[in-house]
């Protein structure tokens, strides 16, 4: 980054960091952006669920999107706290988006509406009140501890969605 008259001029791979970490610029919400990324979370879903892939055929692909968006999001969120100067500012919502993703990782087939409501709220729980060891992954530097936290909230979060879609599967 370097400086010019007008402050900061930031690089082309800065400016792809930065529109990663926020989430395409939803992390510059001013009332809750951790919330509205998770949104933006379920919008990838529901585009997600488009898809004609069902079973395990469905987990085979969503997974691995998952982890390569995991991966980008790592290197974005670890240049954009760079840019911002603090450890894991709130405008860094890739970690909602990826670990709202991951809520229906285990789930066979595409969700209803009740099940991405119930599913968001369940990964924003887990995501605020981080039962251990989330608290713990917090701690680890960069863009891993940023990710690393929601990713298992959204584990945590996805294994209550399976659980309640095998106590309750017309619910999906």
């Amino acid at each position: 980054m370097k400086t010019g008259n007008r402050g900061p001029q930031r690089s082309l791979s800065d400016g792809l960091a930065l529109l990663v970490a926020t989430g395409l610029g939803t992390g510059y919400c001013p009332v809750a952006p951790g919330t509205v990324g998770s949104g933006l979370g379920i919008g990838l879903i529901l585009l997600f669920s488009r898809s004609n892939f069902m079973g395990a055929q469905r987990l085979a692909v969503y997974l691995p999107v998952v982890a390569l968006i995991s991966i980008l999001g790592i290197w974005a969120a670890s240049r954009a706290e760079k840019i911002f100067g603090r450890k894991d500012p709130g405008q860094i919502v890739i970690d909602e988006i990826v670990g709202q993703l991951l809520t229906f990782g285990l789930l066979f087939r595409h969700p209803s509406y009740p099940l991405l409501l119930l599913g968001f709220i369940f990964f924003r729980l887990f995501d605020i009140v981080k039962p251990f060891p989330i608290r713990r992954l917090e701690a680890v530097p960069r863009g891993f501890g940023i990710i690393l936290d929601d990713l298992a909230a959204g584990f945590y979060a996805s294994l209550l969605i399976f659980l309640l879609d095998r106590i309750w599967p017309s619910l999906v």
